[in-house]
């Protein structure tokens, strides 16, 4: 008798489940008594009252769905209109939305990483940017993380076309790239930098406009900026920024943007709502920057071991994978809604909790979250 087509499926489980690694979909209600540390709303805007309203209106306007492509129906005037905002406010000449952050990297380096090219990446890149990296015909060489060096040695070897990619914030870490560094290492070699701007935007920048303009590249000729709309922007989508002949490029090369169907018009009068109240509140940005300084000063101050965050990411390290689990658990237990991150999820194999700053935290909520998080901490 043959053996069954998914029996395998049953060994990997029993291995997910003795490494502590197995993984649940929680649904969460509506109105669910959490404080919320874990999600990626980082300006607090997902449920303003402006941007809900702009998602609204979108739906009633436009309709639920985008019903099709962008190249056949997909693309509404509200998506043009978002595309000309998010270039004008991150400083880029031209802008292309997609369904998703994801699949805006995809598209970038499958239609920038031509067969001939190498594309360096960073070690700690986002999991988008290794299938991106896949999925493209070019040559991938991965170096150690935030390296500018390592880049340098891997464009002088190669000697040809070339784009180096990184995020601008790491996920897990809340780390920022040297971006200035890995420009200026970059445009020795002719080479484009393409840069993940998700957990930069509306959190770096002056009145958060991202990492790359903190870093004086916004708008650079060698530079392609990726972001999301699903963070600061509470929406969902992502896109595409850079100059207006790679826009264009990607219009007719990019698979995840030709075949895909358009992001729904909710998303996109979310997000352009949201873009608008940043740039009505800049403050928003730095408040973001400041939540994040003080939990990681607490939690530090009390003995715990936490990166130092550059953006709105503040990452605190368990003993280990089990631990992990278990210290979230009990978080949520006493109300509070906090990230676990662990293997594969976390490139160097260590377990962590991952916290999000928000900009709308008050004083009280932030020393109640210090206080939870101490309380319920792994002793060993």
């Amino acid at each position: 008798m043959p053996r069954a087509p998914f029996d395998w499926i049953d060994g990997a489980t029993e291995r997910r489940e003795r490494a502590g690694l197995v993984r649940v979909l929680r649904p969460r209600a509506a109105d669910q008594d959490l404080l919320d540390l874990a999600s990626n709303d980082y300006l607090g805007l997902t449920r303003h009252p402006a941007v809900t309203r702009g998602a609204a209106d979108a739906a009633l306007r436009w309709g639920a769905g985008s019903t099709g492509s962008r190249l056949v129906t997909g693309t509404t005037a509200l998506h043009t209109e978002l595309e000309d905002a998010l270039a004008r406010f991150c400083g880029f000449e031209a802008a292309l939305v997609f369904s998703s952050g994801y699949a805006a990297n995809l598209a970038a380096l499958t239609a920038l990483g031509e067969r001939d090219t190498l594309i360096v990446s960073d070690a700690g890149n986002h999991a988008s940017i290794v299938d991106g990296c896949r999925l493209a015909r070019a040559e991938t060489e991965v170096v150690p993380h935030a390296d500018a060096e390592a880049v340098r040695k891997a464009l002088d070897a190669h000697g040809g076309p070339a784009l180096m990619v990184s995020d601008s914030v790491f996920s897990v870490d809340g780390d920022a790239a040297p971006l200035p560094g890995l420009a200026a290492v970059c445009r020795e070699f002719g080479a484009a930098l393409v840069v993940d701007d998700a957990h930069g935007l509306g959190v770096l920048g002056e009145g958060g406009r991202g990492g790359l303009h903190a870093a004086g590249l916004a708008g650079a000729d060698d530079v392609v900026a990726t972001l999301t709309l699903s963070k600061s922007l509470g929406s969902q989508g992502g896109a595409v920024l850079g100059p207006a002949r790679v826009i264009q490029h990607l219009v007719n090369a990019a698979r995840t943007f030709i075949f895909d169907t358009g992001l729904a018009p909710a998303a996109v009068g979310g997000a352009l709502a949201a873009l608008r109240l940043l740039e009505a509140e800049p403050e928003r940005a730095g408040r973001a920057r400041a939540v994040a300084a003080e939990l990681h000063e607490r939690l530090t101050a009390a003995g715990l071991q936490a990166a130092r965050p550059d953006a709105a990411v503040v990452s605190v390290r368990a003993p280990s994978a089990e631990q992990a689990v278990a210290w979230a658990a009990d978080c949520r237990g006493a109300g509070l809604a906090v990230g676990c991150f662990r293997p594969p999820s976390v490139p160097d194999g260590i377990s962590r909790l991952r916290l999000t700053a928000r900009a709308d935290l008050t004083q009280e909520q932030i020393q109640w979250a210090v206080d939870t998080i101490l309380r319920t901490a792994p002793t060993a």
